[in-house]
């Protein structure tokens, strides 16, 4: 990119994100090219016992569940737990929810200081950087500190401490990749004072030990404050979990001298970043399912820290949860892979898998609802270590209404939740009005979910850091349940994290029949608009279990009017429009056939229940006399065309269930050259019980 283009992009960026976020980003880069950060932030020796002040750590900062009661939660549950805490021990650790893999805390020598390493990412010898933050976060420890309370075995301690040592041994203060983000530091320093609260009375934990983590909290409270300009730049999970990281290590070290300000400004912080981040609807500002769960997480914590947060905070929180729950199958507490996935889940207190949301949202009801959505089950057990539950009680599962048979739930400027609970069938319809950064070019996606699987699905994250094509890609249109015009996203990619032009959208029209036969929905957004084109998306389902997605693209009447009035640039009524309908599916056997001359394509896929077809129709504007051209039916499975005439897409035919994997999905598109109108209508048929 020239040098103009960066100057129009960086003014495009100063005014749709906001003076104030670019200034606050600019102060940063400041502070690491000027010194600045280095001079703030100074190295130190290896952490030892001798020669730091011994600031005691406070034992009583979690309520530390009753051991008879967690192991019933836990039930059958144990014996893996045990297993992965076994894991742990022999070096093998289960980063981002995906399969065991090596424990590596090693950096490459000779170490730098974090500044030049944040100015210059290839010193750090690495291609992604996630895969060295990710371990020395120590979420992993989780297991080690829920399997020893529940055996009183030694030797989980014992893994922890080796683990401690090694990594304070080679990453010395502010050396090194892992202190380059504040945000990676406040997620270690609460995963240590954790492991004091657990280990404190087993005979690993020696007097040597306990000195040398508290000096190490210290260090690791003291290196967010000086980058908190980074943090409200940015505005995200950064400054909610930097926050949170303070709090913890001013309730942590309450004798220390710097505690009293590591409070106030983490407190102040936190409550900001709450109320400026999670919408009144609930939203949170990330955009992501995930993101969602770790803003919660972190609220949880510094919940069981201090409980008495201000209203608005509360009240946020409570939409926040009522936002998740929204999309949580209670089921499978899965939920749509909504916006960035990359692994993060830095309190897993459970035993359920990482794509099961249910623990953090059982929580979070617990703790800003007032109640609980959930019966009984593991999912239980982060309440549990959090002191939500009576531990004296024993909670009798719920008993639950027949639901309506249609359900419409509205999350102003997010999504639609649309249920079918005639077929067992539900549907997240994507209508966002954007007001941050959004995630992915993701405008009226749908995902849609019946008898517990994603049949209609989003792609996730894979990878950030990667050269292309897995250079964060996964956010594009094309990948989406949508339509894509002129093979265009719906936004301006302005880098790998950044959009501009926001693409908005909003409800036209939302109904529930009155006779309870059906509903219909319909939306539409404007990230087509230098075109003169408006997409529309209408969503019905009735008492068949069917599912109508009816996509729509409106030249609109404005435009032409405008371009007829522009003389240099002559309006061209004729003109033929590329249009690309995708739809990402499972990866089971299919089936196909084209009927070309009522433009259709059906699509048979053989689930677990029986098939299931996807019928889909094209109106053109114009169907013969050579100005119309015959749709192009593509079928992709991991960035092999299966069907079709032209190359596949490397990242077509691909989900990411979390950071650093991705299984093969099948990748169905068709697209159409024609004049305006156009009509794709997709029926999704299921078989019957």
């Amino acid at each position: 990119m020239s040098y103009t283009q960066n100057f129009k992009t960086a003014l495009k960026a100063t005014r749709q994100l906001g003076l104030r976020q670019v200034w606050w980003y600019g102060y940063y880069q400041f502070g690491l090219r000027s010194g600045l950060f280095r001079r703030m932030t100074p190295t130190k020796q290896p952490v030892n016992s001798q020669g730091n002040p011994d600031y005691e750590i406070s034992p009583n900062l979690i309520a530390i569940p009753n051991r008879d009661w967690l192991t019933k939660v836990i039930g059958e549950q144990a014996s893996s737990l045990f297993a992965e805490a076994t894991e742990i021990g022999k070096g093998k650790v289960r980063l981002f929810g995906g399969p065991p893999q090596d424990l590596n805390l090693l950096v490459s020598l000779p170490l730098e200081h974090w500044t030049s390493l944040a100015i210059d990412e290839e010193k750090a010898g690495v291609e992604d950087i996630k895969f060295v933050w990710e371990p020395a976060r120590f979420s992993w420890a989780y297991s080690l500190f829920r399997a020893y309370l529940l055996s009183e075995d030694d030797s989980y301690v014992e893994s922890f401490w080796r683990e401690f040592e090694a990594f304070t041994d080679i990453n010395l203060t502010n050396l090194g990749p892992n202190w380059i983000s504040s945000q990676e530091v406040a997620i270690r320093l609460i995963a240590f004072v954790f492991a004091y609260q657990v280990f404190r009375k087993s005979p690993a934990t020696t007097s040597e030990r306990v000195q040398r983590l508290s000096a190490s909290i210290a260090d690791h409270a003291a290196r967010i404050p000086p980058t908190l300009a980074y943090a409200r730049a940015q505005n995200n999970n950064h400054l909610l979990t930097e926050a949170a990281g303070l709090i913890t290590a001013a309730k942590a070290l309450p004798d220390h001298p710097s505690a009293a300000k590591w409070y106030q400004l983490g407190w102040g912080w936190f409550n900001q970043a709450v109320q400026s981040q999670i919408s009144d609807a609930g939203t949170y500002v990330q955009h992501s399912t995930n993101y969602h769960r770790l803003m919660l997480q972190a609220c949880l914590w510094v919940h069981s820290l201090d409980e008495d947060f201000p209203e608005e905070t509360a009240q946020r929180l409570a939409a926040g949860t009522e936002w998740l729950l929204s999309l949580v199958d209670p089921k499978t507490g899965r939920v749509p892979n909504l916006g960035h996935n990359d692994g993060a889940n830095f309190l897993p207190l459970s035993s359920c898998a990482y794509h099961d949301f249910r623990p953090v949202a059982q929580a979070a009801s617990l703790a800003f609802l007032g109640e609980r959505t959930y019966s009984t089950g593991p999912w239980d057990e982060f309440a549990h270590w959090l002191g939500l539950y009576d531990q004296e009680t024993e909670h009798i599962s719920d008993t639950e209404d027949l639901p309506e048979s249609f359900i419409v739930k509205d999350f102003p400027g997010s999504h639609l939740v649309l249920h079918n609970h005639l077929n067992q069938s539900c549907a997240q319809f994507r209508v966002a009005n954007f007001e941050s950064r959004p995630a992915h070019a993701d405008q009226l996606h749908l995902d849609l979910h019946w008898r517990g699987h994603n049949v209609a699905q989003d792609a996730g994250t894979y990878l950030y850091n990667t050269p292309p094509p897995w250079n964060n890609s996964l956010v594009k249109t094309q990948v989406h349940n949508t339509v894509t015009i002129e093979d265009r996203d719906q936004m301006t990619r302005a880098g790998r994290f950044l959009w501009l032009d926001w693409a908005q959208a909003r409800i036209v029209h939302q109904q529930v029949s009155e006779d309870g036969t059906g509903f219909e929905l319909v939306a539409q957004h404007d990230g087509y608009q230098d075109l003169g084109i408006t997409h529309r998306r209408a969503v019905t389902s009735d008492q068949t279990g069917t599912w109508l997605i009816e996509d729509s693209l409106i030249m609109e009447e404005d435009y032409q009017k405008d371009q007829r009035k522009n003389r240099s640039e002559p309006f061209h009524k004729h003109r033929i429009f590329r249009a690309r309908l995708h739809w990402l599916l499972p990866d089971w056997s299919w089936e196909i056939e084209e009927n070309e001359t009522n433009y259709q394509t059906s699509l048979r896929l053989r689930s677990p229940h029986g098939w299931l077809n996807l019928l889909v129709g094209i109106e053109p504007a114009t169907k013969e006399g050579g100005e119309g051209f015959r749709p192009v039916v593509e079928l992709v499975r991991g960035g092999e065309i299966l069907l079709g005439s032209e190359p596949a897409s490397p990242i077509a035919g691909w989900v990411s269930p979390t950071y650093g994997y991705k299984i093969p999905a099948l990748s169905f598109a068709i697209t159409l050259e024609s004049r305006l109108p156009t009509v794709f209508r997709s029926q999704w048929t299921f078989p019957q019980d």
